[in-house]
């Protein structure tokens, strides 16, 4: 099981993102974009996914995975239960989650320090 803290051991070592507590509810963003959030128990990630993906992400694991509430399915988002990730898959998601929201320089810069 993963917690805030693994996840901010992540994000805070990604260029150009930020954490923000909003309305009791831990974020990580870049600008004003949001590329990660919690819900207010933390049980629940939300992150950014390309929307064209997340129905076979939810119906591949739908014990971890779980559709945007309805306000959010507009946006590129999905869920993820935190006891059911674990440390390196989430580490994947939050970095592809981060990449969506910066320029690709950015990105290619990261990637030549890894």
């Amino acid at each position: 099981m993963i917690t805030v803290e693994d996840v901010r051991q992540v994000a805070s070592r990604l260029p150009r993102s930020s954490e923000h507590l909003i309305r009791d509810r831990v974020k990580f963003r870049v600008g004003s974009i949001v590329y990660v959030a919690f819900s207010r128990d933390e049980t629940i990630m939300g992150f950014g996914f390309p929307k064209e993906e997340r129905e076979a992400l939810v119906a591949a694991e739908p014990e971890k995975f779980l559709m945007p509430s309805q306000g959010d399915m507009r946006y590129q988002w999905v869920q993820a239960r935190m006891a059911a990730l674990e440390v390196d898959e989430m580490r994947e998601l939050v970095v592809e989650a981060w990449r969506m929201t910066v320029p690709k320089k950015v990105y290619a810069e990261y990637l030549a320090t890894q």
